[in-house]
């Protein structure tokens, strides 16, 4: 018997059940990469001709592989997932950023920067310089106690989130002045986490800025995990892989059709209709598909709109969308060309490109963009993280060349004024890249072409709604079991029996983890196992 028509009681599908996902986002491929591997029949649609999603590359200027989305790849590093589908056989490689994180010096300040290396030690000899010794202890201090926590957060990011998983996942964690004390602890803001350890607000707003990554600010209720998963980079830094970032998806897609999968770029799904035991999938394209199951990749909002279009409760749907919270929007892209690198005074040059180049000295500037954004406004002053990763991997770029991703935040959708961000992209942009010039002089001058994203563009090229990276809010009564509503987290959805969810906007939410997809996949095999009549070897 082939391996395709093995006994379920080898753990493996019988090869007749067809299982299509929409959209080619990493979480879906990576669902669609275990399904396959255990033998059943996948089929991805996906309405880009680009794979991939936000993690994904193309060459935006001559010579230049330039990210659409993501850059730097971190959560799904600690996930198990790569070496799992041994994406490594498919061409994915990664180096890692060390140093992971760098804060200039404020403008003529003098000071020195503060450098964050993989290794504590050197990270500690850092502050001490810049902030001083009392600070270097407590970041030691802030390491050993929120790297074994952080841990755990992501252990419990890479399984489905039921109370019990939960649990599961954080029990036996220190907990000597009481489970109250520790809840507390994780349930605080991150700038209270900041302000109970150390003095020097440089480090403090570098830190906040990293947390903030994830979308909300650090003056939301349980936010201080955020912040804490600074911890976690020294066990494992952020990670680029060679090519850029979509060389995961591309090596992704590799695995998928080794063992028989099938992707299908260009074709976007137009309505999802329940049919008997299973699933009527129509595409732009006039096709009429069955599936025996279907996981949806897309954005929750873009899913509710499928179902909706194949005739599913109205009322549901609306009410579904009336709850889940979408934001005001995150931020905005300039994905630059240059002919050096940015010079930051006081920094040693491969030490200051090789990380995240975290702008902001100040946490005041940060909570000025993010109430700006709530109001519909453009930030006072833009809050930029830089990356530049042709210091860790040159083939992105021609000889001679660097290329450089400006991310800032936060920047609303919808603008107060009533204008259309096009009558603001380029000035923006301008901001921005003045922004680095104000701590690397001399910046701007270097700049050879540029891309602009705002969130619009955002939305309109890779189905990000409003602008959001993360599809929806990452704020705590949008995580965990109530992602992205209570009765959706299970990753099934109620009155639709074999339509599945994955993405952004299920748990454990945003970033480049692939837990979603691993976690759907097995929800799909166990359900499909159940219902495969028992075949003897």
């Amino acid at each position: 018997m082939s391996e395709r028509t093995k006994s379920t009681a080898s753990g493996r599908a019988t090869g007749t059940q067809k299982v299509i996902v929409v959209g080619s986002g990493h979480n879906a491929l990576v669902a669609a990469c275990y399904l396959a591997r255990d033998g059943y029949d996948v089929e991805v649609l996906e309405r880009d001709t680009v794979l991939g999603g936000a993690v994904s590359t193309v060459e935006r200027f001559p010579g230049h592989q330039v990210d659409r989305g993501s850059s730097a790849h971190i959560m799904i590093r600690h996930t198990g997932i790569i070496e799992e589908l041994r994406l490594e056989n498919y061409g994915l490689r990664y180096i890692d950023c060390d140093p992971w994180a760098f804060a200039p010096a404020p403008p003529d300040s003098g000071l020195p920067p503060i450098v964050f290396h993989r290794d504590v030690e050197k990270t500690c000899a850092s502050i001490e310089v810049a902030c001083g010794a009392r600070d270097a202890a407590a970041y030691k201090r802030f390491v050993t106690v929120w790297g074994p926590r952080s841990a755990r957060v992501m252990r419990s990011f890479s399984s489905p989130p039921t109370p019990g998983k939960l649990l599961k996942s954080f029990w036996g964690l220190d907990a000597k002045q009481g489970g109250s004390a520790l809840s507390r602890e994780f349930l605080q803001t991150g700038d209270a986490l900041l302000d109970s350890y150390f003095d020097d607000e440089r480090l403090k707003a570098a830190l906040a800025w990293f947390g903030a990554q994830s979308g909300p600010p650090m003056s939301e209720p349980g936010s201080a995990p955020m912040v804490g998963f600074a911890a976690l980079m020294h066990t494992l830094p952020p990670g680029r892989a060679v090519g850029g970032s979509g060389a995961l998806s591309a090596a992704l897609v590799a695995r998928l059709r080794s063992d028989g999968g099938t992707v299908t770029p260009g074709d976007a799904v137009t309505a999802l209709r329940k049919t008997g035991s299973g699933w009527q999938v129509r595409t732009a394209n006039g096709r009429n598909l069955h599936a025996d199951t279907v996981i949806a990749g897309s954005h929750i909002l873009t899913t509710l709109n499928l179902l909706e279009q194949g005739g599913f409760d109205t009322g549901t749907l609306a009410d579904w969308r009336r709850r889940i919270r979408v934001g005001p929007g995150i931020g905005m892209v300039v994905r630059v060309a240059t002919s050096a690198l940015p010079a930051y005074p006081g920094a040693p040059t491969t030490d200051s490109a090789h990380g995240l180049q975290l702008l902001v000295g100040d946490r005041r500037d940060l909570r000025r963009a993010h109430g700006a954004a709530l109001a519909g406004d453009l930030p006072p002053r833009p809050v930029v993280l830089a990356m530049s990763f042709t210091a860790l991997d040159p083939s992105i770029a021609p000889a001679g060349e660097h290329q450089l991703s400006l991310w800032s935040q936060w920047h609303p959708y919808e603008l107060a004024d009533g204008t259309r961000w096009s009558a603001h992209a380029h000035r923006e942009a301008d901001r921005i890249i003045g922004e680095v010039d104000r701590h690397a002089p001399g910046f701007a001058d270097t700049v050879l072409h540029r891309h602009v994203q705002t969130p619009a563009d955002l939305e309109r090229e890779m189905g990000l709604l409003g602008g959001n990276v993360m599809h929806v809010e990452m704020s705590l009564d949008q995580m965990f079991m109530w992602r992205p509503l209570p009765e959706l987290a299970g990753q099934r959805v109620p009155g639709a029996p074999g339509l599945y969810l994955t993405g952004a906007s299920t748990h454990p939410g945003g970033g480049v983890s692939g837990a979603s997809g691993r976690s759907v996949a097995g929800l799909v095999h166990r359900d499909l196992r159940g219902r495969l009549p028992f075949l003897r070897r």
